[in-house]
């Protein structure tokens, strides 16, 4: 019965586990061999070389004829052409490469792609270049990184200036000041008058903003602007 041969390029390569990459390998053919996604760890220190690291990383793999190299191995569409992990990506996918170049970031463009594992490394190229780039002209580069809102980051608010009472009671918040557990007359005195200047100041800000008139019973004429003496 005739079978029809697997071309190279209409056969999907997984990983298995005989193929995945060896913790015995040297760095850099672990890097290249195919795999699960991973960030690549440089074995120097300067982002100079650290960059050429990365380009070797991702060079294209060649054919080979006994010692001598020649060619592209996996110029083929949706295959890798480092590793030859075939894979088609999604329009919408954030780690989605752009078209591979023979020298990665020059030369003449690929038919192939980048598998996911060697995606996140083309991005991790990216970024390293940006930095250099941004150290050379004295600018701050700031990676990626998930933003936390400032009200769940700062926590609760437990102390509060006179300008920040004010500005939240002319915005129509009224603030309490903190009950004491046991309250000495002298406390509850000090805590009537504080109450007494934070209407006054609310009172003060509807009559003169917003043009509220207040009628006073014992008065045959409104209240302009109420004293800040309550003490």
């Amino acid at each position: 019965m005739y079978q029809q041969p697997n071309l190279l390029g209409t056969q999907q390569i997984q990983p298995t586990f005989n193929q995945l990459p060896s913790a015995f390998l040297p760095p850099l053919e672990r890097a290249r061999s195919a795999g699960q996604v991973e960030e690549y760890r440089y074995q120097s220190i300067k982002p100079k070389k650290q960059l050429k690291e990365l380009r070797k990383v991702l060079l294209p793999e060649k054919k080979k004829f006994l010692i001598f190299k020649y060619g592209k191995k996996f110029d083929i569409k949706d295959r890798c052409i480092i590793c030859g992990t075939q894979h088609v990506w999604d329009a919408g996918d954030a780690l989605r490469p752009p078209i591979p170049l023979t020298e990665v970031t020059k030369g003449r463009p690929m038919r192939g792609t980048y598998c996911p594992r060697h995606a996140s490394h083309f991005k991790q190229h990216e970024m390293l270049e940006e930095k250099i780039m941004a150290e050379k002209h004295g600018l701050e580069f700031n990676a990626y990184k998930p933003r936390i809102p400032k009200v769940l980051k700062s926590g609760p608010v437990n102390n509060l200036t006179k300008a920040d009472v004010t500005s939240l009671m002319a915005l129509g918040w009224y603030i309490v000041p903190p009950a004491q557990e046991k309250e000495t007359p002298n406390d509850e005195a000090y805590r009537l008058i504080t109450e007494i200047n934070l209407a006054t100041e609310r009172l003060n800000y509807l009559v003169g903003n917003t043009g509220v008139e207040v009628a006073d019973p014992t008065a045959s004429k409104p209240i302009e602007k109420v004293s800040e003496n309550a003490d």
